[in-house]
C-alpha cells in the first residue's frame, strides 16, 4: 500500500465529506513519498481553530507522521468548503529547482 493510500485510510477516521491526499514529492528535493498535501472537509472541524484541527489530523495519522517530511493541511468545515473555490496551490520548493538543474 502506498503512503498516499495509508494516509487516506487513516484520515477516514475524520468522517470527511471531501478528502484529497496529493503526493507532492516531485516538487521537493527529499525523495519519493515524502511530501503530501491533504484537503479535508469534515464536520468534526466545526468550532475548532486551525491548531485544534491539525491536532485532530495528527491524532488520526498517528505514527505515519514520523515517516513523512511534510504534510500540508487544508482543513475545512462543510460550510467553509462551500464558500471556497478549493484549496490553495502548493508552492514549489526551491530545493526541487536546484535538484532539477543537477
Amino acid at each position: 500500500m502506498s503512503m498516499r493510500e495509508r494516509l487516506q485510510t487513516a484520515l477516514a477516521d475524520l468522517a470527511p465529506q471531501h478528502l484529497e491526499v496529493l503526493d507532492e514529492s516531485h516538487m521537493h528535493s527529499r525523495g519519493v513519498e515524502t511530501h503530501y498535501k491533504a484537503v479535508i472537509v469534515s464536520p468534526v472541524f466545526a468550532g475548532l481553530n486551525a491548531v485544534k484541527r491539525h491536532q485532530r489530523v495528527y491524532a488520526s495519522v498517528g505514527e505515519l507522521m514520523g515517516q513523512l517530511h511534510a504534510l500540508a493541511l487544508h482543513t475545512y468545515t462543510p460550510e467553509e468548503w462551500q464558500q471556497r473555490a478549493g484549496a490553495p496551490a502548493s508552492p514549489t520548493c526551491q530545493g526541487a529547482s536546484q535538484r532539477a538543474g543537477q
